[in-house]
């Protein structure tokens, strides 16, 4: 490779890495596995790099690479490795006047999520990254009219988890 390529792949990688931090969050439920999992997708962004033409934004490209190869890991690892269950990890937040209704609700919805199959939960965190449907669309390889189906669908099934 390039120092030219290098150089570009670097610069668009440390601007929008806390896209890859955010699917790392989603698939993951602790401080190792992140870091592991943010390696492997910096390495399939780096491997499929070459092949971006720019079709559509580096964000909504970069998005699909961390979601197909967390999916692609986290089938794998779902067989083999029984991770560590979300309860179990604590977040320290400094704060001043600190409210946790937030987090709790946040810790909630991520419970909620979880119980989700892959692709619903890649739905759902481009939903909650205020992606529009053809946004989604785009990065999950899917229709927008299946997008929003989907979603709908998930909303339901979403509700019934949270509320029993």
């Amino acid at each position: 490779m390039n120092k030219e390529l290098e150089h570009s792949f670097i610069e668009l990688l440390e601007e929008h890495q806390n896209i890859v931090h955010k699917v790392c969050r989603l698939y993951t439920n602790n401080y190792d596995a992140h870091n592991d999992l943010f390696q492997e997708i910096t390495i399939q962004l780096w491997k499929a790099y070459p092949k971006f033409r720019g079709d559509s934004k580096f964000s909504t490209w970069m998005y699909r690479v961390g979601l197909n190869t967390a999916i692609t890991l986290y089938r794998k690892s779902k067989r083999r490795v029984k991770t560590q269950e979300f309860d179990a990890v604590q977040f320290k937040i400094k704060a001043e006047d600190y409210d946790n209704t937030e987090e709790q609700q946040l810790k909630l919805l991520y419970e909620a999520v979880y119980q989700l199959d892959d692709i619903n939960k890649a739905l759902v965190f481009l939903y909650l990254e205020d992606k529009n449907y053809k946004e989604i669309s785009d990065t999950l390889g899917i229709s927008e009219v299946n997008a929003r189906v989907k979603m709908n669908r998930v909303k339901t099934k979403l509700k019934t988890i949270l509320n029993p």
